[in-house]
């Protein structure tokens, strides 16, 4: 089921115009959260990433969009799909018109939902790609439909048997995975990428770090890190909306441990739980 501007459409009755500019020039931001326990999953931190991402790209904000109206358009794209739980994905480009200089910054938006698949893969191998580079620049920070490196570094995984890439920038520095924010632990240290170095403003990154900061179970640092430290770490683990925190468990020849992973998953819970209790 797809919502287009409000209205409804199976997906096999949406046609995409020639001249769409998600399509004809990448000019488009999404965001992709969950559906689960009747509830959009951290919604205020998805709304605010979305606005401050068009604000960043020059669309035209419509006085429309407050987080009631995103959030009642998500809700009735789930329910006209029939889903109980769903993976949500907003899209917002600019209206047709123009060529690389568009002829208007009014936007249309399109919400995808499809069924929720969140689980956790018990053997997790990583390796680098370092075909291309992320720039570490702003723009590398928002989700934009200009992800080809990550199009490219995901078939990478594929054909070599790996269940995620990892990215680095120009400087040879760790940037995150395909699609999902990194975190390397030392010890009762944690650290990853900082948000300079090109890494996108995940918001499993965000209630991440605020988690570990408010139970205190482990010192936190945002730093940059090379493919050695990645190697010297005892633990490490991805984190986005779908699946929150995966184990890593291998990286080349490297083993790393999961209880320090299954400390920080239970220090998150208890924080989530606090939150919706608040």
């Amino acid at each position: 089921m797809l919502n287009f501007n409000g209205k409804l459409i199976a997906k096999n009755e949406f046609n995409l115009n020639y001249s769409n500019r998600a399509f004809a020039y990448g000019d488009a931001i999404f965001d992709t959260s969950k559906f689960i326990d009747n509830e959009v999953s951290f919604l205020e931190d998805h709304y605010f990433r979305l606005m401050a991402s068009m604000r960043m790209l020059r669309m035209e904000i419509p006085l429309s969009f407050t987080m009631p109206f995103f959030e009642n358009e998500i809700l009735k794209t789930i329910k006209g799909a029939n889903l109980k739980q769903a993976r949500v994905k907003f899209t917002v480009f600019r209206k047709l018109g123009g060529f690389y200089t568009p002829n208007t910054n009014t936007v249309d938006f399109l919400i995808e939902v499809n069924k929720l698949n969140i689980k956790e893969k018990e053997n997790y191998t990583v390796d680098l790609f370092k075909d291309y580079k992320v720039n570490s620049d702003l723009l590398s920070t928002i989700k934009t439909n200009n992800r080809i490196v990550n199009v490219v570094s995901s078939i990478y995984a594929k054909e070599n048997n790996l269940d995620n890439s990892i990215l680095i920038n120009q400087d040879k520095k760790i940037v995150e995975a395909n699609n999902a924010n990194i975190f390397l632990i030392f010890g009762n240290k944690i650290i990853t990428p900082p948000i300079s170095d090109g890494c996108i403003k995940g918001i499993m990154r965000k209630k991440v770090i605020e988690a570990i900061q408010a139970k205190g179970e482990f010192l936190f640092e945002e730093k940059s890190v090379s493919p050695f430290d990645l190697q010297k770490a005892d633990s490490a683990f991805l984190t986005n909306s779908i699946i929150e925190i995966q184990t890593i468990t291998n990286y080349k020849k490297k083993k790393f441990n999961p209880y320090l992973v299954n400390m920080v998953k239970l220090s998150f819970k208890e924080y989530v739980d606090l939150e919706k209790l608040a």
